[in-house]
């Protein structure tokens, strides 16, 4: 999965969609937008709209100094977003407002292709989130999947660099102002489960672990280990050609924000969650929340971009897990192992050879990610075959950061910033390396590496010549879709050479099908959380610690991870399709670009665009 697009959206709101190029053109032939200061008397309409655009990007951007970090920019450095739900009011209120601006100035008659299609993804997303805005409290504000609790400490390490002594300081103005960053937080948690909206009861025990980690350490205790921060922060400011009483004086602000800031902060949302637990609903599923049944078909059409009911989601799970159930039952003949296929689920699972998992060490640990990286190394030497347009920036493989791994996903991807000053970053959490398997790792090297998420995202922030708005977001069912499609290919290419990887190849694959099962049975269905973890279980080779993990992420992001198979099966569904009606004149790469050259879209327009390429190659 992707990470940091939460922040970007929440500032840009519903701008929040890929780049792209326009349909039938190449990449950066499209229409630009116009520069700052250049003659605006000779503009055509699709250059007056992509100016528009790029107005109504940076404004979005304005209101959201985090944004401003991820791009890479420095303005408002030392500050934090607002998260007040005022603020969350005035920001829709200016959406809506440019939403019918543009319609009341701009004819999409009058527009170029490219600029047609700004106009429709810029409508479509302002109509998703004038759907999505009245559901925004369900969403829950902390979860131990994922939160401002965690995000704040992950923010600072990976997104505010320190290559100035200003840089230092506005890192230490932010450290004074999370108290007031998270009580906003906390005051929209506690206004919820007034409301009747909390994640499970089991979920708060990770919170309060995860928060606890945070403020553990120096300065925070004398138990002789430094905190997460203090450490990040030092490093940084070791690294500063300044002298070191200027060092040491930058020291002692921060050790000074950490406790007065930072330290009350946390032990302040302890406190809520050890109090909201006493009474939190233990009930899973989104059903429980007020009009949850409307809430939860919100987010299917979010996720998924079509009209799938629950029901309609549910049983194509099924069907496609029974699918690959017999591919593997194939494979599982194939290396003569004697038992059921349940059995050999059991057997990878377990790993009694100890064959499939790397030792739970630090050096383990060093070698996973070695190994991880030399995948991602090979695959990038062979994009000539799938590719004709490449991304420029780099990828590098890093561990989740340990005071957030127990409660992180297994896996996901940071996009790179567009100025080149951070590469894109596959994380993966090696908390349990058993939970890590190695007959997994190609496939999930590929998803969130080359040729997936960091193929995906880089080259649509790297493509020139269109809006910003639509270089810097994303729709789920087009991005994971593409992730996980990104895992077959490589099958293609020979690169699952053994029977045990592509066995991992399918066992990933599964993991997406169980899912559509799995997610619409808590949320529609009324699963319990040990059903849902009892059906990965008795359906799927991950370890216990992974089905938990992922069961538990499900129930507080509901909808979500049913994105990734139905978009997989639309760019299957599209490819095949070609393929039947081009015959030997279907390139593969050309394919590829043309799903990628407009950045993330709805499904619906994937296809617009897929078939009209189709017709253009038969009338050619």
């Amino acid at each position: 999965m992707t990470l940091s697009r939460k922040f970007l959206l929440t500032a840009v709101a519903f701008s929040a969609l890929t780049a792209a190029c326009g349909q039938g053109e190449a990449p950066g032939q499209n229409s630009a937008a116009v520069p700052a200061g250049a003659e605006e008397t000779e503009q055509t309409e699709s250059e007056k709209i992509n100016a528009w655009f790029e107005e109504q990007f940076e404004a979005g951007v304005a209101r959201s100094p985090m944004s401003q970090t991820f791009l890479g920019r420095k303005t408002n450095y030392g500050e934090w977003d607002n998260a007040t739900d005022a603020y969350a009011q005035e920001t829709h209120a200016l959406e809506m407002a440019a939403l019918s601006e543009m319609r009341e100035t701009f004819d999409a008659e009058t527009l170029d292709l490219s600029a047609q299609l700004s106009y429709r993804l810029y409508e479509y997303e302002g109509e998703q989130s004038e759907r999505n805005f009245p559901w925004r409290n369900h969403w829950y504000e902390f979860s131990q999947f994922r939160g401002p609790h965690s995000s704040v400490p992950a923010f600072l390490i990976n997104q505010h660099r320190v290559d100035t002594l200003e840089d230092a300081e506005a890192y230490i103005s932010r450290l004074r102002g999370v108290e007031t960053f998270l009580g906003q937080h906390q005051e929209n948690a506690e206004a919820q489960f007034a409301n009747g909206v909390n994640p499970p009861k089991w979920s708060y025990p990770q919170m309060i672990a995860t928060s606890k980690n945070i403020i553990s350490g120096a300065p925070f205790d004398e138990s002789g280990k430094t905190s997460t921060i203090l450490e990040d922060f030092n490093k940084k400011v070791n690294a500063l050609e300044i002298s070191d009483e200027v060092k040491e004086d930058l020291r002692s602000q921060a050790v000074d924000a950490m406790l007065n800031s930072v330290k009350p902060a946390y032990e302040s949302l302890i406190a809520m969650f050890e109090e909201q637990m006493e009474t939190a609903a233990v009930d899973d599923g989104a059903w429980k929340l007020p009009d949850g049944g409307a809430y939860y078909a919100n987010r299917l059409q979010q996720m998924t971009t079509t009209t799938m009911s629950a029901e309609e989601i549910h049983d194509l799970g099924l069907s496609e897990v029974a699918r690959i159930h017999a591919e593997m039952e194939a494979i599982k003949n194939q290396v003569g192992f004697d038992g059921s296929l349940q059995d050999f689920f059991v057997y990878m699972r377990e790993d009694p050879d100890e064959r499939f998992t790397y030792p739970n060490t630090d050096q383990g640990r060093e070698e996973y990610l070695a190994e991880a990286t030399a995948i991602i190394d090979d695959m990038r030497g062979r994009l000539d075959e799938l590719f004709l347009t490449k991304p420029k920036a780099d990828i590098i493989v890093k561990r989740v950061e340990p005071f957030r791994e127990r409660a992180a996903g297994k896996a996901f991807y940071q996009r790179p910033a567009p100025d080149g000053s951070r590469p894109g970053i596959y994380y993966a959490n090696l908390y349990n390396m058993a939970d890590m398997p190695s007959y997994q790792m190609r496939a999930l090297a590929y998803h969130e590496g080359i040729p997936g998420h960091h193929m995906q995202l880089a080259i649509a922030q790297e493509l020139e010549g269109v809006p910003s708005f639509r270089r810097f977001g994303g729709f789920t069912a087009y991005t994971e879709g593409w992730g996980l499609y990104s895992e077959f290919v490589p099958k293609e290419m020979g690169l699952y050479d053994d029977p045990y990887s592509d066995f991992g190849r399918l066992a990933m694959e599964l993991w997406r099908a169980a899912r559509l099962v799995v997610d619409s049975g808590l949320h529609d269905k009324r699963w319990t959380r040990e059903e849902a973890i009892n059906y990965l279980l008795e359906n799927t080779p991950n370890p216990e610690g992974d089905c938990i993990k992922a069961i538990e992420r499900y129930i507080v992001m509901p909808g979500q991870a049913t994105a990734y198979k139905v978009g997989m099966l639309k760019i299957l569904e599209l490819r095949r399709r070609a393929e039947t009606a081009l015959g030997d004149g279907f390139d593969v790469r050309e394919f590829h670009d043309v799903v990628l050259r407009d950045g993330a879209v709805p499904l619906a327009i994937l296809e617009e665009n897929v078939d009209a390429w189709v017709a253009k190659k038969q009338a050619s």
